[in-house]
């Protein structure tokens, strides 16, 4: 049998091979977080709380463009994960290289139609006047680094799906560095650089992303990491009928579940709009601190995704239990802890955002007192959704969060705003977590998510390499909405 590159997730004592899968991938994911607040405080403070509230309504939809495509990725990741299960390198090779051509056409017209319909993005949002300038400028700009971003954060996914953690954080590192240290330089123009005010902002995650990318495709090749296409393996980038189906398939529901996310959170910051400027700030601003609490959660989760990925291809199948539990008690420990800490800082914390700003504070502190517990129901959901997608169950996943973002969250927050204020969106969020995991947990403990395949298995010796399935990916890519 052929060596299994990466890290081998289906041997070894379980908690201390997801722990440590789990690192890597939270210090990515804080990395970017880390990035992500930095450049935030470099708004808030060089340009007002204006300008913040601006990036807060322009993330998001940049997050709704990137939900459009990113489904795909996410099939792709785990079915890089089971075809390495089954020592099948070639297969994951061409895995990658069919996604690679997929997103490439689709984050490019995705990137385009945002580009031009980015006012009216921004006008279905209720985006306040005094913000909406701001946010047209970063906004459009953002878009033009999709592609690059798209294909980046596709690399570091299937990376991981191969059992390495390490190589996307040292060039998450890298990124990290480039764009936190470019944005003073642009938003200010500092030295040669020209004073670009917020596009300054958007402009150095633009360079950061291409410049990431360039290095960590040329790590790839100098490694000769598993994922590399060589000579005729370039032709995998055309993409094979069989694969895009099966990817098209599975990832349309899962980059809906992502859109459900988005489009819940962009409703719900029109909402928050409509309570104003200051309550709009103070949101961005909490959510700078959710994106932290939630950052172990979404590690594990990625990391369980990693681990039945690769035991479902090798039929371990008596592991993806003890992965499941071993992943739920340490987001327990490891999120309640994160909720604790936060809560103890989070003044210190918010200042940097918001300044001086008293009553934006305020407004902070109360709903993250309120929201902040929710994460912990949030992560268990994280570990049991990421085992149920790793065998190709999508469907139920998405009706799931249908049900729980509009019907509930959604629909309390409209019902209440009126009567209780905005105290009615805080609380709404808790309702929501905590009817996704009461069903999450149901599909989990009761439904036949074990029984599902793929694609259709033609011979014996094809099957096992045939059975493939979604997962979450790694990384900071969803809103906290």
């Amino acid at each position: 049998m052929a060596t299994r590159p990466g890290q081998d997730l289906t041997t070894g004592p379980i908690a201390r091979t997801l722990l440590l899968f789990a690192l890597p991938t939270l210090g990515s994911s804080v990395l970017q977080s880390l990035n992500g607040s930095i450049n935030a405080i470099w708004v808030g403070q060089f340009l007002g709380e204006a300008a913040l509230a601006a990036t807060a309504n322009a993330n998001l939809v940049m997050f709704l463009m990137f939900s459009a495509v990113f489904g795909f990725g996410m099939a792709a990741t785990i079915l890089i994960g089971q075809r390495i299960g089954a020592d099948d390198v070639d297969g994951a090779r061409r895995v990658m290289g069919t996604t690679i051509g997929m997103l490439a056409v689709g984050a490019t017209l995705v990137a385009l139609a945002g580009w031009l319909w980015a006012p009216n993005l921004l006008h279905l949002l209720a985006t306040p006047p005094e913000v909406f300038d701001f946010a047209l400028a970063y906004l459009r700009i953002s878009f033009l680094g999709l592609p690059a971003g798209m294909i980046m954060v596709l690399l570091t996914m299937g990376l991981r799906g191969t059992g390495d953690a390490m190589t996307p954080l040292w060039f998450m590192i890298l990124a990290a560095v480039i764009d936190i240290a470019l944005n003073p330089v642009l938003i200010l123009g500092l030295g040669p650089a020209p004073a670009l005010g917020i596009r300054g902002a958007a402009t150095a995650s633009l360079i950061a992303n291409i410049i990431s990318l360039a290095a960590l495709v040329a790590y790839i090749y100098v490694r000769d990491l598993p994922l590399r296409l060589r000579g005729s393996e370039i032709g995998y980038i055309v993409p094979e009928r069989t694969l895009t189906r099966t990817i098209f398939v599975k990832g349309v529901p899962m980059g809906l579940q992502m859109l459900t996310v988005s489009i819940s959170a962009l409703a719900m910051i029109g909402l928050v709009n409509r309570e104003g400027a200051a309550v709009t700030a103070a949101y961005g601003a909490a959510n700078q601190l959710w994106t932290y609490i939630q950052m172990p959660a979404m590690a594990l989760g990625a990391a369980v995704s990693a681990m039945a990925a690769q035991n479902i291809g090798a039929n371990r199948w008596d592991r993806v239990g003890q992965v499941t539990r071993a992943g739920i008690w340490m987001n327990v420990l490891i999120t309640g802890g994160a909720v604790l800490v936060m809560l103890a800082i989070d003044r210190h914390a918010l200042s940097l955002f918001l300044g001086n700003d008293g009553h934006a504070m305020d407004v902070a502190q109360h709903m993250n007192l309120i929201v902040s517990w929710g994460f912990i129901l949030f992560g268990v959901t994280s570990v049991l959704s990421a085992a149920v997608r790793a065998n190709g169950a999508v469907m139920v996943p998405l009706a799931i969060l249908i049900v729980a973002f509009f019907p509930v969250r959604l629909g309390l927050a409209a019902y209440y705003q009126p009567r209780i204020g905005a105290d009615a969106i805080w609380w709404s969020y808790n309702a929501g977590a905590l009817t996704t995991l009461i069903m999450t947990f149901a599909y989990y403990r009761f439904g036949k998510w074990r029984e599902l395949r793929m694609m259709p298995q033609t011979d014996p010796i094809e099957a096992e390499e045939m059975v493939i399935s979604g997962a979450e990916p790694a990384g900071r890519c969803q809103p906290n909405g």
